[in-house]
């Protein structure tokens, strides 16, 4: 058995080539030298990344591994590669279609490196879905294709989507779909399942003991009692009277109008919202720069920056790590409360 306070690898994704992921992946693994963070491997290709580092004018050692457990003995200076190589090298900010595959199959890796228990965490890069779509991508992103490797592994997997920043956690209950079909979709079963997941992970991998959800309506104040719609006494209401039956620590409906404030903010650990932007506007006005994107209900832990592929910064030296530096720090915590509850588990 490992020490506790040991942290496994993190596999970091290739993500977008032709946008920021190398850039801020290069400059986020130079703020991380000398702390306490677990080092990242990057899976990706080693001459692309060498040539984005000299765009952006930031000197940067490697070391290229051929194994995931060799990051262990690389220098600690050095960021450490996996390589994967690119057909086409792109420039930056010009997306090329035949690159598809490999940033997939960066993906693929760090799942297996996760399930295989070599990495201790997945961080994947920014994606730029419709280039995915062209070469036959059929998922709507991270999110619910990760959770599908998961599950073709023979492990379960019920993928949430949570955000999260400055403190403030939320989860979307629908996700990519439009305004015009959230009612429809929001059912009390749909909003007790993500609500017991949520709850499960905070408790096992934020160290939460009884973490306090609050859910909100969707409906200007929360329906007033049906007066602006049913949806919260159709769905919203049952959903958060089962979940109380059941043990869990949950208020609402609350008004989306008021519930984002400081002082609202205090009174829960999450918030489960009806539809995207209603959970990420919040986010994304407390800490545009520190957002991170996380998966719960996957058998290990996955972590994202909370923003897109940015090309138009991609090569300048403009794009920001801190999302990134988030990311990393959330993974790593949330893999320490993991070790720390399971005790007797091998490290």
């Amino acid at each position: 058995m490992r020490d506790l306070n040991y942290m496994a690898p993190l596999a970091v994704t290739m993500g977008e080539p032709a946008g920021i992921a190398p850039d801020i992946t290069i400059m986020g693994h130079k703020a991380m030298v000398g702390s306490n963070l677990p080092r990242l491997v990057y899976i990706g290709d080693l001459d692309h990344l060498l040539e984005r580092a000299e765009a952006i004018k930031q000197d940067v050692s490697v070391a290229i591994i051929d194994r995931f457990s060799d990051a262990e003995n690389a220098c600690p200076a050095s960021l450490a590669v996996v390589p994967l190589s690119l057909p086409v090298r792109p420039k930056p900010g010009h997306i090329e279609t035949a690159n598809s595959v490999a940033v997939i199959r960066s993906v693929d890796m760090a799942v297996e490196l996760a399930l295989e228990g070599e990495a201790g965490a997945v961080i994947t890069n920014p994606i730029q879905k419709e280039t995915l779509y062209q070469a036959g991508f059929r998922y709507q992103g991270h999110t619910d294709y990760i959770a599908y490797l998961a599950q073709r592994a023979g492990h379960t997997a019920t993928p949430v989507m949570m955000l999260s920043a400055e403190g403030l956690r939320t989860i979307p209950v629908t996700v990519h779909v439009p305004v015009k079909d959230v009612p429809e979709l929001i059912t009390p079963d749909l909003i007790v399942s993500q609500a017991k997941v949520v709850a499960k992970d905070l408790r096992e991998r934020f160290g939460l003991a009884r973490p306090r959800l609050a859910i909100s309506g969707l409906n200007p104040h929360a329906g007033e009692n049906g007066t602006i719609g049913t949806e919260e006494l159709e769905a919203v209401i049952p959903a958060i009277e089962t979940l109380r039956k059941d043990g869990e620590d949950v208020i609402g409906p609350l008004p989306a109008d008021t519930a984002f404030h400081p002082e609202a903010r205090e009174t829960y650990d999450a918030i489960l919202c009806m539809f995207h932007d209603q959970a990420l506007i919040p986010v994304k006005t407390l800490g545009f720069h520190q957002g991170v994107n996380t998966t719960l209900g996957l058998p290990f832990v996955r972590t994202s920056p909370d923003h897109g592929t940015a090309l138009d910064l991609a090569g300048t030296g403009k794009a920001r790590p801190d999302s990134l530096l988030a990311a990393i720090s959330q993974a790593a915590e949330m893999s320490r409360a993991i070790r720390c509850g399971k005790p007797d588990q091998p490290l």
